[in-house]
């Protein structure tokens, strides 16, 4: 009887030991499958990069290419002045990406730590604007653009996007987190409010600052629509509206068309593996404590 008790309570152990190792493997599965699934279009993307028009638009289609021609990319990046261009989107995604962090973390320092008449109206009033769609203000924000003669200019795409309420939101978020004890230590110590910011503040919410980066170099580096419609002349253009240089009367040149996608795409995607840690840390900090 002692043995038949322990081998139903061994053989119970070893099936709850298997029950709780096989529920982390399955989700792990399931992650890594819809991991390759999200990057099947960036890897068909730049796989056809090295492809010829004619094997893109073959049947059945080809995943590898039959014979690599990395020489598209040196036709795509003659074809039009990327380089303009690229300089353009530099130009406009950092500017609006530092601007975005000083006054994203100037808003949340007065919202998390500061109290003053209004400031809840004023921080509701901030998440409604995100409510808003983009489009009801393309008309307002064009007008205003003409009578600044911002059209057909960089600072056109620029100064509309100097602040954004989506960073007063992430900052005030995570700053709420920080102890209020060590700010009045510090102002014990004699400390202002702009050493505090500079000295205090910032340092503790660098993992913000990281994931705040990315998404609004991410967000000024792709955007399409605005550009399009305040950008005429080439000289200004900006990458996404660049591309349309590959698209003829009749058709589209593919090859070109998914190496220009491959270079413009990179320096995102280099800024996020650089910043990967502080993106997650970022992410999950202002996730569990906002």
């Amino acid at each position: 009887m002692a043995e038949t008790a322990g081998v139903r309570s061994f053989s119970i152990a070893r099936g709850g030991r298997a029950r709780l190792t096989a529920g982390p493997l399955l989700v792990n599965a399931f992650l890594v499958v819809g991991s390759l699934l999200m990057l099947l279009p960036f890897v068909w993307m730049v796989l056809s990069s090295f492809k010829t028009q004619y094997e893109i638009l073959s049947t059945p289609p080809t995943f590898f290419p039959i014979e690599w021609h990395p020489e598209n990319y040196v036709t795509a990046w003659t074809i039009a002045p990327f380089g303009r261009f690229y300089s353009n989107s530099l130009i406009v995604a950092t500017t609006t990406t530092l601007s975005a962090l000083l006054f994203g973390t100037m808003a949340g320092f007065g919202f998390a730590k500061h109290r003053f008449w209004g400031d809840r109206f004023m921080f509701v009033c901030i998440l409604t604007n995100m409510m808003i769609p983009i489009h009801v203000t393309l008309i307002p924000r064009l007008y205003i653009a003409k009578e600044m003669g911002w059209v057909d200019n960089l600072l056109g795409l620029i100064m509309p996007e100097l602040v954004t309420t989506f960073g007063a939101f992430l900052m005030t978020q995570f700053m709420q987190s920080i102890p209020d004890e060590l700010i009045d230590a510090a102002r014990i110590d004699g400390a202002g409010e702009l050493r505090i910011y500079w000295q205090i503040v910032l340092p503790l919410v660098r993992p913000a600052l990281a994931a705040l980066a990315i998404f609004r170099f991410m967000w000024s580096w792709n955007d399409f629509l605005w550009p399009v419609i305040v950008i005429h002349s080439t000289e200004n253009k900006t990458l996404p509206i660049a591309l349309a240089f590959f698209e003829e009367d009749h058709r589209t040149n593919y090859n070109m068309l998914m190496a220009a996608a491959t270079f413009i795409v990179l320096p995102v995607v280099l800024i996020f593996f650089a910043m990967q840690k502080q993106f997650v840390a970022g992410i999950t900090m202002t996730g569990l404590k906002g």
